[in-house]
Parts: C-alpha cells; sequence; structure tokens
C-alpha cells in the first residue's frame, strides 16, 4: 500500500537560475540520506504511522461482526447494507485522496507538518466520536470518512518525507514501510476480537482512539524534512522545479503501468474479502476463517521487504509481470482446485501474501523511469497509481458480490459431488468469483508481458542510434 517518490539526488545547475543552487547528495549541510539516526527513525516513525492509519481498514471485518452483532446497531433500518460501508468508505478515499492532497505539498512542502497534526487530531476525534454514538449514518460519516480524510492527511506526507531520508536503498525503505502498513492486518484482526469480547464495541474503539493517539502523537515528531522546505529562510537554495510540460502523458509506459495497476486492484482486494467467508463455508470456526487473513497479511510483511529490495536493483517489468502471473495461477490452481481442503485454503492465503501483497512495493520503479528528478512529477503519478487502486478497492466489492450471488454456475459444477475442488465448494458460490479474480491478474500479466517487450525493442533500438552515431 505504500508508494514512494524519488527526490532528486543531484542538480544540473545549467538549467536552475539561482547560482548558488547545490548538489543535494553531497551538500555537507544536509544530513546524510539513506542512513544515520534521522533516516531510521524516520523509517521506524513511518512504520508506526501506517501501522495505525491502516490498522482500522484492516480491522473492518472485525468490527463490522461486532456492529452486525449488536442489536443497538443491528437493529437500525438497512443496517445489514449500510455497515459495511464503514470499511469500504475508509479504504476508498485513503487510496483517491492523494490526487488532492500531492499537489497542494507541491506548492509549499511546510504543508507536510500541518497535515500530518491535523490528521493526527482528526482521527483522534473520529474514532472517539463513534465509541458514544448509536446512530449508524453518523458512524458512517465519522468513522468511515471522517478517519479516512485524517489517515489520508498523515499518511501522503509520510511518504514525500520518506522520499527525502531514503535515496539509494529507497525499494528496501519502502518494503519496510510496507510491512509495517501490513503489520496492522496481522496485530489488529486478532487482538480486535478478543477486545471486543471483554469490553464490548464502544470501548474497543475508544481503546484504539487512546492507542493511536498515544503511539502516533510522539511518531509525528520524528518526521521532519531533509532538505530545505522554504528556500527563502535557508541560505542555500532547495532545487527549484523544472519548467513543467506534459510530455510525461504521452509516455507508454505510464498507460502500461496504470493499466497493470488498474487490473491488479481490481481483482487484489477480492480474496481478502472472501476468504474468511468461504472459510466458514467450508465448515471451519470463526477463529480458523480469520487465520487465512492472518496468514495472507503476515506473508505479505516478507513480501513486501524483499520486493522492494529487489525493485532497487532488477529490472521492474521482470519484477510486475512475474509476480502478476504467480498470483494468478496462485488464485486458478490453489483457490479455485485445492481449497476444498483447509491445508489447501492456508496455503492459498500464504502464497497470494507472498505473491499479492508485495505490488505497492513496486511503484518506485514505475515512477522513476518517467518521473526522473522531478518530484512534483512523480507525486502526480503517484496519486494516479493510488486512485486507480482505490477505485479497484470501491468497484470490486460490488461486482464480486453480484457474481457470488449471480449463480450462473456450470451445471457440472453444481451438480457434482465427486469433485473436490475450490470451485464447487458451496455447490459452486464462489466459482465466479475465483474465475472473476484469477482473469483480472492474469490480464495484468498480459500487459505487463506486452509492455515489457516493448520497452525492450525501444531500448534495444536507442543503443543501435547511440552505436551509429
Amino acid at each position: 500500500m505504500r508508494p514512494e517518490i524519488d527526490y532528486p539526488s543531484s542538480v544540473d545547475l545549467s538549467e536552475k537560475p539561482c547560482p548558488d543552487t547545490v548538489d543535494i547528495s553531497t551538500q555537507a549541510d544536509f544530513a546524510p540520506a539513506d542512513r544515520g539516526f534521522s533516516a531510521w527513525s524516520t523509517l521506524l516513525s513511518s512504520c508506526i504511522l501506517g501501522l495505525f492509519v491502516w490498522g482500522l481498514p484492516n480491522s473492518a471485518g472485525a468490527l463490522l461482526a461486532a456492529y452486525l452483532e449488536d442489536p443497538v446497531y443491528a437493529s437500525q433500518p438497512h443496517a445489514s447494507s449500510n455497515l459495511p460501508l464503514i470499511g469500504t468508505l475508509c479504504t476508498g478515499i485513503m487510496y483517491c485522496s492523494g490526487v488532492v492532497i500531492y499537489p497542494s505539498l507541491h506548492y509549499d512542502l511546510r504543508l507536510r507538518r500541518v497535515y500530518i497534526w491535523v490528521g493526527v487530531g482528526i482521527c483522534f476525534l473520529s474514532l472517539l466520536g463513534p465509541s458514544f454514538a448509536t446512530n449508524v449514518t453518523l458512524l458512517i460519516a465519522l468513522q468511515g470518512v471522517a478517519f479516512a480524510i485524517g489517515a489520508s492527511l498523515v499518511y501522503c506526507p509520510v511518504i514525500s518525507y520518506m522520499s527525502e531520508w531514503w535515496v539509494e536503498r529507497l525499494g528496501l525503505a519502502n518494503g519496510i514501510g510496507v510491512a509495517g502498513d501490513n503489520s496492522g492486518g496481522v496485530l489488529f484482526p486478532i487482538v480486535m476480537p478478543a477486545l471486543i469480547k471483554h469490553f464490548g464495541i464502544q470501548n474497543t474503539v475508544r481503546i484504539y482512539a487512546i492507542a493511536l493517539a498515544i503511539f502516533l502523537v510522539p511518531a509525528a515528531f520524528f518526521m521532519k524534512p531533509r532538505l530545505p522546505e522554504a528556500p527563502a529562510d535557508r541560505s542555500i537554495a532547495a532545487p527549484s522545479p523544472k519548467p513543467r510540460d506534459h510530455s510525461w502523458m504521452r509516455d507508454r509506459r505510464l498507460w502500461f503501468f496504470v493499466a497493470m495497476n488498474t487490473f491488479q486492484g481490481l481483482a487484489y482486494f477480492v480474496p481478502l474479502t472472501w476468504l474468511p467467508t468461504f472459510a466458514t463455508s467450508l465448515g471451519l470456526n470463526e477463529s480458523q476463517a480469520s487465520l487465512t487473513l492472518t496468514l495472507s497479511n503476515a506473508a505479505s510483511i516478507l513480501a513486501g521487504c524483499s520486493t522492494g529490495w529487489l525493485s532497487d536493483r532488477y529490472n521492474i517489468w521482470a519484477l510486475a509481470f512475474s509476480t502478476l502471473l504467480l498470483t494468478s495461477v496462485a488464485t486458478f490452481a490453489l483457490w479455485g482446485i485445492a481449497s476444498f481442503t483447509y491445508a489447501g485454503l492456508l496455503a492459498y492465503s500464504i502464497a497470494y501474501g507472498l505473491t499479492a501483497g508485495c505490488w505497492s512495493s513496486m511503484w518506485s520503479g514505475f515512477v522513476r523511469p518517467i518521473s526522473g528528478d522531478d518530484l512534483s512529477l512523480a507525486t502526480t503519478i503517484f496519486s494516479i497509481l493510488l486512485f486507480t487502486r482505490g477505485l479497484g478497492n470501491i468497484v470490486s466489492t460490488p461486482v464480486s458480490t453480484a457474481l457470488q450471488h449471480a449463480k450462473i454456475i456450470p451445471t457440472y459444477l453444481r451438480d457434482s459431488h465427486e469433485l473436490h475442488l475450490g470451485l464447487t465448494v458451496d455447490d459452486g458460490q464462489y466459482a465466479l468469483v475465483i474465475v472473476y479474480a484469477g482473469t483480472c491478474f492474469a490480464i495484468a500479466a498480459a500487459i505487463a508481458a506486452l509492455g515489457w517487450s516493448l520497452d525492450c525493442r525501444t531500448s534495444t533500438r536507442d543503443i543501435e542510434a547511440k552505436s551509429q552515431a
């Protein structure tokens, strides 16, 4: 979930009107990047901030189950259809908000600290309010919308800060950050049900709000810039932005990346939504069902770190194609075939976390070839990637729900009692959901293969042209 932005490692003096602009990667007045206490404390703080701002969306299933079991909420009109909107709106807004927040940071980087502190306050109040609320509409407005706005104000500046402190090992740092974000998917789905059982849903939300404030306030203090934010206040000027043009929009690679990201987003949230329900259909209890998501999120922690490290060293097209292809194969083979048993379902949960959970760790590799050292352009492209992934989150849930209820199931699957496949679980009710997810991943892999092929041809022509010159 965490993208990152490349800050320019060097400055072309011929393009800068200011005579005292310097090379930011070597100037002694700046703290060193990729090492030292400040760099590592920024990374640790970003993990803490990501853990809590993504912790609530990652715990949406546990909270939803508690709300639906509480007669105070469940007895209200349309509660069963309205309460699930909390998680969907929260995640969707957090992904889509970048197109609004990033442009303002381009004009004044000092807004980053303002956004973080305002965001922390909104997050705290938007959780404290629902802990006293009993109206479902108010619950959706505060916990689903207001919290998402506050979390976005916290998360977007964190991404910008990380890009200043980590340059050469930005992929590795981003992978560690992704692991921090995904840790909430391991920790909170286990902790939340236990707290709800002992203290009730309202007190549990209150506890989460207090814990969020206790951890986020000190973490926010360590989020500080490495580079000058206001050149007029410094003896050494920060690099001036290059004149903006729109030639990047004609770069073929951009639209291949966007297409891959869109199809990956359309499928990514489907297994995360349906695996617990699928496990219940196998006759498993609630604890066994929740373990499917826990294992998937745990595997994504390892995948995020390793893929971030690989993205610093290897071809991003190869990484994207291999992960998308493996995710598609795992979805068809493990979920579609082997998940008729609990062991097969757990195997798919782990495989899915390892292959699909690392996707956002590769975003820097998508952005770097197009944006170069243009920080503003990098944030623009990242906002596009975030937006398309958010659309996938919003669209995939109703689409997969419609497919699950469509009952357009092949007769040999519906009537067979001998085929012990994941496709035949619950009379084949999940067959179309599995096919939809696997197909979306396969389409994304095909787009990656085509883009990789065209990029190789372009690189070959460029090399030949240079050799002839």
